[in-house]
């Protein structure tokens, strides 16, 4: 049984007020810049060049290791130039339009971000999964998905857009905000939350998106995320899952450098056209070189293959040795993933025993194959299964809630 936020008025109220400040013309944030952008941004509305090293350290400890969202809340900066940032950037949230939580402990929230350009507000979902000495955040890297792979619900969404390099590191602000990741006012400057004693250990970008598609913004979200004076997550706890788009997975291991999750699902060419059309540009051969040649690759580092399983479709033994022999001299992981049905799909799971079956195969030939163990189902918050499904706020609607703002500043 999933349970959902319902709404009191005074929610409503404030979900509304939030709605508008979000559709206000946007002052550009700080958070996502790297600190050569920063620098760039604070001198150009004054700071002086030769205190940028002094305040860019301290507004990078404040966002990303104190979690503030609000200028005055930055304790150790003058009360002017706290007022000047304020005037000229933002540091604020995403709207959270919906939290669910899952009977298995798995969150799922739907965010809204702000118009870019002549664009309307778009939404996206984020999931955190909790297991036992580790917590995983499943991020979002576009609004949609171009890849229209046909096992994938989120395929079946338009793309709309990239999202920014904010607005990926937001989701990981949130879900810190949520899970109380980030320590509480009134500890000491200093005081940062212990690795071991964090809600969101891992991240991995497998939400909604082909994170290869924005490459940019995804590596300036991920380096950020992996700064040791900042949010401080060990590279080797940051997966990057692609569908295979090629000149970019040489790219990641050299200029990002975290570890790669390749959504694989089929071994030969012709039904991976289907189930995965990028396959059709860059094919199994080419995909496999890209994995071979990644750099660092070994043992400890190796490259997570994903496979969901498909009743009759890629289940068979024969599919099993294929998969073997694919990925012959590469260090891997292949995760199992049992199909995650979504309504108007034609796939079928594939039945437990031909899994189990499928994966005493692949762990004889020496490869670890976990079968991943569903989760959030219920709230649709599995793997294949993230799609934005709430409309964006009607105009009469809009008006309404602006109605109500005025009154309530008008008292």
């Amino acid at each position: 049984m999933s349970i959902s936020f319902d709404l009191t008025q005074d929610d409503t109220r404030d979900r509304l007020a939030q709605h508008i400040r979000a559709n206000r013309p946007l002052k550009p944030s700080l958070i996502g810049l790297s600190r050569e952008e920063m620098a760039d941004a604070l001198v150009n509305v004054g700071v002086p060049a030769r205190q940028t090293k002094m305040r860019i350290a301290q507004l990078w400890h404040w966002l990303y290791v104190r979690g503030v969202s609000d200028f005055d809340d930055m304790l150790n900066i003058s009360k002017d130039l706290r007022s000047s940032l304020k005037e000229n950037f933002s540091i604020q949230r995403p709207e959270m339009v919906e939290e669910q939580i899952s009977n298995d402990g798995t969150r799922k929230w739907l965010f809204r971000f702000p118009p870019r350009g002549a664009g309307r507000p778009v939404e996206i979902e984020t999931v955190y999964i909790p297991e036992e000495g580790r917590g995983t955040l499943c991020i979002s890297s576009q609004v949609g998905c171009t890849l229209t792979c046909s096992f994938c619900h989120t395929g079946t969404q338009k793309m709309v857009r990239n999202l920014t390099a904010e607005e990926i590191l937001a989701q990981l602000l949130v879900a810190r905000d949520r899970l109380g990741d980030f320590p509480e006012k009134g500890t000491p400057d200093g005081a940062i939350v212990p690795a071991e004693g964090r809600k969101v250990t891992n991240i991995v970008m497998m939400g909604m998106g082909e994170p290869l598609y924005n490459f940019e913004e995804v590596k300036k979200a991920l380096l950020i995320a992996s700064d040791g004076d900042g949010l401080a997550l060990s590279k080797r706890r940051i997966t990057l899952s692609t569908s295979g788009v090629v000149p970019e997975i040489y790219r990641t291991g050299e200029e990002i450098g975290v570890m790669l999750a390749i959504s694989l699902h089929a071994v030969r060419d012709e039904l991976r056209d289907m189930l995965v059309p990028i396959n059709k540009k860059y094919p199994l051969a080419e995909l496999m070189k890209a994995c071979r040649d990644y750099p660092g690759l070994s043992n400890a580092k190796r490259i997570t293959f994903e496979y969901v399983m498909l009743k009759d479709v890629n289940d068979s033994m024969e599919d099993a040795k294929a998969l073997v022999k694919l990925l012959r001299g590469i260090p891997a992981k292949i995760n199992l993933i049992p199909f995650n049905p979504w309504p108007g799909t034609n796939y079928q799971c594939s039945d437990w025993e031909q899994i189990e079956r499928f994966a005493d195969y692949v762990n004889a030939a020496g490869y670890a194959s976990p079968i991943r163990t569903p989760r959030g189902r219920d709230i649709f918050a599995a793997c294949g299964q993230l799609k934005s499904e709430s409309e964006i706020m009607r105009k009469s609607e809009r008006l309404e809630l602006e109605a109500m703002m005025a009154e309530e500043n008008a008292v």
